[in-house]
């Protein structure tokens, strides 16, 4: 079931579409039964994300992307908005 670090599994799609995926890999990328996650359809491939991964990469790309620019939390957003609506 492994090759070069690849697990490999099959899968049936029901009618409606659903998917039930096996045990060991909903643990390695730390879901339980009900748990939301985050699809990113590239090209032909679905890849699945938990949602606590997704804001992961999320907050990454945010610091690289704010990295050294002043201005930018989300306190100082919060700031500007209040006095853009007077409230300040």
């Amino acid at each position: 079931m492994s090759q070069a670090g690849k697990k490999i599994a099959h899968a049936c799609a029901t009618p409606s579409g659903c998917l039930t995926l096996p045990k060991e890999f909903l643990d390695a990328i730390g879901l339980e039964g009900g748990s939301h996650v985050v699809l990113e359809l590239v090209g032909k491939e679905i890849r699945i994300f938990s949602t606590r991964e997704a804001i992961a990469r999320a907050q990454k790309l945010a610091r690289r992307l704010l990295a050294g620019k002043p201005n930018v939390s989300v306190d100082d957003f919060l700031k500007h908005r209040k006095q853009d609506s007077g409230e300040e």
